[in-house]
């Protein structure tokens, strides 16, 4: 690969060091917290100045991705969620990636076919080369003017003390312990190569292989070829035949309709069979209908994506079991989101349980869509399902999940009495927030005053650098700070 440099690849050089050490001061220094919205707001900067000229194709998709990006790093600060903390580290850096790779990609190029996915990897293999091959050009222009037989001397000399290192490691131990005086002697010397500081190197490492990661991929992205990659011989190669199909979706359909039956006939009617209670029986079945109800989900997906057609009749029978198959999945969705409520009411509201209903209502928007594609055959699953997906994440992340557990368990306690005040504890600074609302409303709630002294002294003991603010632990701090309790 020829790697031509000119100045304003010097300069974008030169930035991305820059960006390098702000990614290791943003992301390596203790909790992260504004320093990830910092971060985006200069990675972006950089982005736009080097592609200011640059025409970027999938512009709408693009958007969109650009503003849940902002979001969730936006979640950092606003927010402290445990789950969505780790996820999102991960999780933002690969949108970024599919956020580069997409406005830089060729207009006809389809984002929603597999072969993205290789053109995605494609780049990033790229980037690592180019890497190596700019640093090999810089090692070609060093060599230039410089005389090939005492770089030759020099290459072995650092060769010869490479391997002596080691050597003189283990033979200074054997002597020192021999002889006592020499032992004094040569003591001092460690002391000499304190100097380097090993998490100072490390640091450095990391600034580097971040420039490189920036430098690299933003460099090959900015060339905006790609091979002829034929995007329809993927989806030829997997054919699933009608037949087949049409038998499995009559077993199944036959099974899930005895199913539906039984569930209008006892649950959705307000009797139950057995000794069981309403939260019995919402916990004994709520997993294994979401589970199967997924398992219709990837059914339906596969026969519409990989499903011959077949000539009318059997094309009619198709799409007719198939609407029967997601009908039924939303019987059993009913019944599953009916039983995880009834299980709400009776053991309280947790963070997973308000999780896997938003979780739920996010499976009937699919649904619905899935539906409406069984009888569109020309809409794309994918598109859709990408989209759906992106806003649901980023929607869960912004609306604060905790709150609504922290509201709905503060309704249930004004209804019932009851309220688990070590879980919302343990929640997250929303959960301290709303034990301090109900301690100012003087509830009679046991051990509460005691969870506040304990998150009182903690929060006081705490000590958090620039890149670890966030707003909702300022806000706990400054509530507890203000309660009478020593």
């Amino acid at each position: 690969m020829e790697i031509n440099v000119n100045k304003k690849d010097w300069l974008f050089l030169l930035l991305c060091l820059l960006l390098g050490v702000l990614a290791e001061e943003s992301f390596f220094r203790g909790l992260i917290g504004i320093s990830y919205l910092i971060f985006i707001m200069a990675f972006y900067a950089v982005f736009f100045w080097r592609y200011k000229r640059f025409s970027f194709s999938h512009q709408r998709l693009g958007y969109l991705v650009l503003i849940c990006i902002w979001l969730l790093s936006a979640g950092y600060v606003l927010n402290e969620n445990i789950l969505f903390y780790i996820l999102n580290i991960v999780g933002i850096p690969v949108l970024v990636i599919f956020h580069l790779v997409l406005v830089t990609s060729p207009k006809h190029f389809r984002w929603n076919q597999p072969t993205f996915i290789l053109y995605i990897c494609k780049k990033l293999i790229g980037a690592i080369k180019y890497n190596v091959a700019f640093t090999a050009s810089l090692g070609k222009s060093a060599k230039n003017g410089v005389d090939d037989h005492k770089l030759l001397v020099w290459k072995k000399i650092l060769i010869g003390v490479v391997i002596s290192l080691p050597v003189l490691a283990v033979v200074l131990q054997l002597l020192m312990k021999a002889d006592s005086q020499f032992a004094l002697m040569v003591g001092g010397i460690p002391n000499l190569f304190r100097v380097v500081d090993a998490e100072g190197v490390m640091r450095l490492v990391v600034v580097l292989i971040c420039m490189g990661a920036f430098f690299g991929l933003m460099q090959v992205l900015v060339k905006k070829q790609v091979e002829a990659m034929n995007q329809q011989v993927w989806q030829a190669s997997v054919k699933l035949d009608t037949i087949i199909s049409v038998t499995v979706l009559v077993l199944i359909n036959l099974v899930y309709i005895l199913f539906t039956i039984v569930q209008f006939r006892y649950f959705f009617s307000g009797s139950l069979q057995g000794d069981y209670t309403y939260a019995e029986y919402a916990r004994k079945g709520f997993f294994e209908l979401l589970f199967v109800t997924l398992i219709n989900l990837s059914i339906t997906i596969v026969v519409l994506s990989f499903g011959e057609s077949g000539k009318n009749g059997i094309r009619r029978m198709r799409q007719v079991l198939l609407t029967i198959l997601v009908l039924s999945s939303a019987v059993m969705l009913s019944s599953a989101f009916l039983r995880l409520g009834m299980y709400e009411e009776a053991y309280g509201f947790t963070f997973t349980r308000v999780l896997v209903h938003s979780f739920m209502i996010f499976l009937v928007v699919i649904f619905t869509y899935t539906l409406v594609k069984i009888w569109v055959e020309k809409l794309s699953l994918f598109h859709f399902y990408f989209i759906t997906a992106l806003i649901y994440y980023t929607t869960i992340n912004v609306m604060d999940l905790d709150r609504i557990v922290v509201k709905e368990n503060i309704s249930r306690f004004e209804e019932t009495g009851k309220i688990d005040a070590y879980y919302l504890s343990s929640l997250s600074a929303t959960g301290v927030l709303g034990l301090v609302e109900l301690y100012k409303r003087g509830e009679s709630i046991p051990q509460l005053e005691k969870i506040l002294r304990d998150k009182k002294l903690e929060s006081r003991a705490e000590s958090h650098t620039w890149q670890s603010y966030n707003l909702k632990r300022e806000q706990v701090s400054e509530k507890l700070n203000e309660l009478p309790i020593k």
